[in-house]
């Protein structure tokens, strides 16, 4: 079992930063990759982000590239999402996840264990 708990969204003004995190606990974290993915109201969730255990191998969404970074830190088993220049359209609840591919893989159904998710909201 892995157990996932994001934190960092709120309110932000469009142009404006967050930073997401989210800490795992549970089974052994650092050899997994983790992701990050959003889903808007009346959408289907979608990909945001990937990074391998060692932090070197990351993917993102053509929506993310540019303006958000992952990166993890495993001595804190803590995934990381940089979210800059956010723009309204990024409103949705952010979700990270935990998959046992070896790629930095955008398929949701390789991942096992999902977060509770955060909200994050971008006014214009």
């Amino acid at each position: 079992q892995v157990q996932l708990v994001e934190s960092g969204g709120g309110l932000v003004q469009a142009g404006g930063s967050l930073r997401l995190s989210c800490a795992a606990s549970g089974r052994t974290f650092s050899t997994y990759v983790m992701g990050w993915f959003r889903q808007a109201p009346g959408k289907d969730r979608e990909f945001v982000a990937a990074i391998t255990w060692s932090g070197a191998g990351t993917r993102y969404a053509d929506s993310a590239k540019g303006r958000f970074t992952v990166s993890r830190d495993n001595a804190k088993n803590t995934v990381y999402l940089q979210m800059n220049s956010l723009k309204p359209e990024d409103t949705a609840v952010y979700y990270c996840a935990h998959s046992t591919a070896v790629v930095p893989t955008k398929t949701s159904r390789e991942y096992g264990y999902w977060g509770q998710g955060t909200q994050v909201t971008v006014s214009s």
